[in-house]
């Protein structure tokens, strides 16, 4: 899960480095536009629906992250 994750981000923004260990947020790699497209993008690639009220930058700050909210939206 976590690789497929990292080729959506660069396919999202191929200028940035995701296999860095940042803050994805905290260092500019995503704002709230890349954050509403990368919504779409998970939601069809796992087919899963993320709730409105778990679309928060904590969510977002690292691949990890992103990946345990696609496993609480019930992805496999």
């Amino acid at each position: 899960m976590e690789q497929k994750i990292r080729e959506i981000l660069a396919d999202l923004r191929p200028e940035f480095d995701f296999t860095e260990d940042v803050d994805f947020i905290e260092e500019g790699y995503l704002d709230s536009f890349d954050i509403v497209q990368l919504v779409a993008m998970l939601e069809k690639e796992y087919e899963v629906k993320i709730k409105g009220i778990d679309i928060v930058p904590e969510n977002f700050s690292s691949v990890a992250a992103m990946a345990e909210l696609l496993k609480k939206s019930g992805a496999k």
